[in-house]
């Protein structure tokens, strides 16, 4: 051990016997425990947050979406196997897309209806693994009546269960001697899921591509476009731009799921920046009160710095000796923080004991999700402030003469 570290362990142990200055470095220690615990459990919130809504996302949307400039795609069995080709591609399904109302015994609710291929609509979309009862190979006619999936809060407002019958009411009708007529066909409850999120388990329908098409008055083998998934999500921006060179002879066009969310999840990321910076204060509190402490503290031992520096300690020695004891009050505090704020986050994670309305926020519990470089930047957020909180009552130290210092000794 070097003599500055020495004497910088000598002060710091010494400080309990000093009431005063003891208490603040006690609240320095505190202040900066409290901040680095708030931060890795709002970061850690932040970051499941993000990730679980982008799941819950991806998971009822695709990847990557391939729609065609007008109308709808025909020859979509080829665009899915060249889409298939891409590397990076682990999924490609054709889809549907309209807006129906739907009409009960409990009332009328207007559904976003999407028509898909139940053969090779797990290998995109989360609906199998989001059933709650019924299955998606249900989906097929039975007793010449085809199937619907809905979501769990339209199935609870509407009072409906599996096998309950519902008319689905389209947009494009057909002209008529009294008017308009609008197309409206019976389909069975062939089961429902729940994604967690209320925007999607209130609004969203499932019918297979054939009973879409035939509710629509589509003519023809054609759909709306395909959805795409991919082994890695975050490499959308590239492999979404091979599709488009894959495909640029056809007239469609194709998006990621960057592109089609970036301001909900620009929004997050700046969110997540704010919070960050705002609970970071906390620790900046903290390191106000090391400052507070070692100011005392060399007015208190300015006859022990003029002794040194008379036995031959020069000014970077006394520097170190502060510098020292403020890093040291910094990391016990930094480590005091990891021990309180790691378990809460790993208890909030594990026991989800916060729960949130589920008709307000879009999911129904506090996720929290902890990555290491997240902590890593916590703990070198909070020791770089209490390091340069050290750096003026150091100065102030090295600046003694001992001749002043020990005149009126």
């Amino acid at each position: 051990m070097n003599f500055e570290l020495f004497i910088a362990l000598r002060y710091i142990f010494a400080l309990r016997k000093q009431s005063f200055i003891g208490i603040i470095s006690l609240f320095a220690v505190c202040g900066v425990a409290l901040g680095v615990a708030a931060l890795i459990v709002v970061i850690g919130v932040m970051n499941g947050f993000t990730k679980d809504l982008r799941d819950k996302i991806l998971g009822v949307n695709a990847h990557v979406l391939v729609s065609a400039f007008s109308g709808g795609i025909r020859d979509y069995q080829k665009l899915a196997d060249l889409c298939r080709e891409v590397p990076g591609v682990s999924g490609v399904t054709p889809f549907v897309y309209s807006e129906v109302m739907l009409s009960a015994k409990g009332g009328v609710k207007g559904v976003v209806l999407r028509g898909i291929d139940p053969a090779t609509a797990d290998q995109v979309l989360s609906i199998t693994r989001d059933m709650v009862s019924g299955s998606v190979n249900d989906l097929e006619d039975r007793d010449d009546l085809p199937g619907v999936i809905i979501g769990a809060e339209m199935a609870k407002r509407l009072g409906l269960e599996v096998g309950a019958l519902v008319n689905l009411l389209s947009p494009t009708g057909t002209p008529s001697a009294v008017g308009f007529t609008p197309k409206v066909k019976v389909f069975r409850v062939a089961g429902i899921f729940k994604t967690g999120m209320f925007e999607y388990d209130a609004t969203l329908g499932y019918v297979t591509v054939g009973a879409a098409r035939s509710l629509l008055g589509f003519k023809g083998d054609i759909v709306s476009g395909l959805e795409v998934r991919l082994a890695d999500v975050y490499a959308a921006g590239t492999v979404s731009d091979h599709i488009r060179a894959k495909l640029h002879d056809y007239p469609v066009f194709v998006r990621n799921w960057q592109e089609m969310n970036a301001n909900l999840f620009a929004a997050l990321e700046l969110e997540k920046t704010a919070m960050f910076i705002i609970l970071a204060m906390i620790v900046l509190v903290g390191s106000f009160s090391i400052v507070t402490m070692l100011v005392m503290l060399v007015m208190q031992k300015t006859k022990d710095i003029a002794v040194l520096m008379a036995m031959g300690a020069d000014e970077r020695s006394i520097r170190r000796i502060f510098i020292y004891q403020g890093s040291f009050i910094g990391a016990v505090g930094t480590a005091l923080g990891y021990a309180i704020g790691l378990p809460v986050a790993l208890l909030l994670k594990k026991y989800q004991f916060i729960k949130l309305p589920s008709d307000v926020y879009p999911v129904d519990y506090l996720p929290v999700r902890l990555e290491f470089l997240d902590m890593l930047l916590i703990g070198v957020a909070a020791l770089a402030l209490c390091y340069l909180s050290t750096i003026y009552p150091a100065r102030r130290a090295a600046a003694l003469k001992p001749s002043d210092a020990l005149r009126y000794e």
